[in-house]
């Protein structure tokens, strides 16, 4: 009990912390159970509501794609994350560490990521696109790619450069994690150090034994309120905590999608590429399985608004996880109310 009310009373540095604040993996096919390479996301940023949309190429050479896209995007002119026709998907995680943004161009990474699902077959491919943007580049942030070759890496990304992480291949890791810092950059600046050990502790462990599933990041960490400092999962701690103050879990109050990519194997056809998607609040949302050519409808920008249904709802539960309104009350999440969903 001493541990949960220790925990209760951490102070807030809220206003100082990004919005942006996602928690991310790739992993190769060494890493998974079955082989294949895998993108998740889970998405933290001040956009309430986003949704996912099929987006068919318009010029020859171009490819078609599924993109996760803020409300009110229509022309949709930034991808958040997303898979490809041909096997080829990217996400990213902002960077607090890297080069400062240039003043005359910045925020520019959903363009680039539109960009690379219209145009990029292979991993080598986005490594082209971005030396050939002009510079500065206005990015400052961690693309994660795979490919259906099975190729994966992460991109490290400012105005005018990156550093490559490759992936699965000899003498590489087998998986990485990535939140909101860079490990090219200062190491003494950055954001997300404690929900990227979170990640790693609740990861680790299927990664090192080549067991990695989507589930292991979709269902569990993107739904954990496991805290490395703290040491413990203020969730299912015994005796159950009915409150938390909403503080460096990888679920947060501003998150609003958690997406996986599990690709191909080298060889296979890219039509096997599929998503899983949680929008909104992720430990309060409904999961959905997406391929390129097929949408739930519940996903689109079906509702006025250019909202979608599964986004729109999960809101509505978020804010019963989060129902006080006066002063700081949005920081205390009520633990009680989500454990009584019991949404798989």
């Amino acid at each position: 009990m001493k541990r949960i009310i220790s925990f209760l009373v951490l102070t807030i540095a809220v206003s100082a912390m990004p919005s942006a604040a996602c928690t991310s993996l790739v992993a190769s096919g060494k890493a998974t159970a079955d082989g294949r390479p895998m993108l998740w996301k889970h998405r933290d940023t001040g956009a309430a509501h986003n949704y996912l949309e099929r987006i068919p190429a318009s010029v020859p050479g171009e490819f078609t794609y599924v993109g996760l896209f803020n409300q009110g995007d229509t022309l949709h002119r930034e991808a958040w994350t997303g898979m490809n026709e041909v096997g080829f998907a990217i996400m990213n995680t902002a960077s607090y560490n890297l080069a400062p943004d240039t003043a005359k161009v910045a925020d520019r990474e959903g363009v680039v990521m539109a960009l690379a699902l219209r145009k990029c077959r292979t991993v080598a491919d986005f490594a082209n696109m971005l030396d050939s943007l002009p510079r500065p580049m206005g990015v400052q942030a961690n693309f994660g790619v795979i490919d259906a070759a099975g190729n994966a890496a992460y991109f490290e990304t400012w105005d005018h450069g990156y550093k490559p992480y490759y992936i699965g291949g000899e003498g590489e890791p087998t998986a990485l994690v990535r939140t909101n810092f860079s490990v090219s950059g200062n190491d003494s600046t950055g954001m997300g150090y404690i929900r990227y050990d979170n990640a790693h502790f609740l990861l680790d462990s299927v990664v090192e034994a080549s067991v990695l599933t989507p589930e292991d990041c979709i269902d569990r960490a993107s739904r954990s309120f496991y805290h490395s400092l703290i040491g413990y999962d203020v969730l299912n701690a015994t005796p159950n905590a009915a409150w938390a103050v909403d503080q460096d879990f990888i679920p947060r109050y501003t998150s609003t999608a958690s997406i996986v990519i599990v690709g191909v194997k080298d060889g296979e056809n890219p039509d096997g590429t599929i998503m899983q998607a949680r929008l909104g609040y992720p430990p309060v949302a409904e999961k959905y399985t997406v391929k390129v050519n097929d949408v739930p409808a519940d996903l689109r920008p079906l509702l006025p608004g250019d909202r979608c249904r599964a986004c729109a709802e999960s809101q509505e539960r978020k804010a019963k996880a989060f129902p006080i309104r006066r002063g700081s009350g949005k920081r205390y999440v009520d633990l009680d109310y989500i454990r009584s969903l019991q949404i798989r």
